[in-house]
């Protein structure tokens, strides 16, 4: 399953003092909020974003299992992005059961690719499944 998406644009810079908090070069603030609003418009529900040393941790709100998007800046050109699922293979280990995370991480993900899709300021969209 395709649970990774690079892509660049430019509209999401790092905040004043954001790489401070992050790290240098790292940020996604922007980005996540951006990715917040949009999901909501979608009827698909967040949490707060959590700020981490890579990026920014999107919380989805989901029954039985956390499920969250993984947003920020990539090493490199300042309109470089990466967005990942968490987790980012359609199964979920909890206690001694596996429980299938495919429809779950099918509606995250259709919803994200019609709004990268949609948003003209968004180019060299690239899936990949993770490594």
């Amino acid at each position: 399953m395709k649970t990774h998406v690079e892509f660049r644009s430019a509209q999401f810079p790092p905040y004043d003092g954001e790489e401070e908090e992050i790290n240098p070069g790292l940020w996604g603030k922007r980005l996540t909020e951006y990715l917040a609003t949009k999901l909501a418009a979608k009827g698909i529900a967040t949490e707060e974003m959590v700020v981490e040393d890579w990026g920014c941790y999107l919380p989805i709100r989901n029954e039985g299992w956390p499920l969250a998007l993984c947003c920020g800046h990539q090493n490199g050109a300042d309109d470089q992005f990466q967005v990942f699922t968490e987790p980012s293979t359609p199964t979920v280990r909890k206690w001694f059961r596996t429980i299938d995370a495919t429809p779950q991480l099918t509606r995250v993900l259709g919803a994200l690719r019609e709004i990268l899709d949609a948003d003209p300021a968004i180019r060299d969209i690239m899936w990949s499944e993770p490594e």
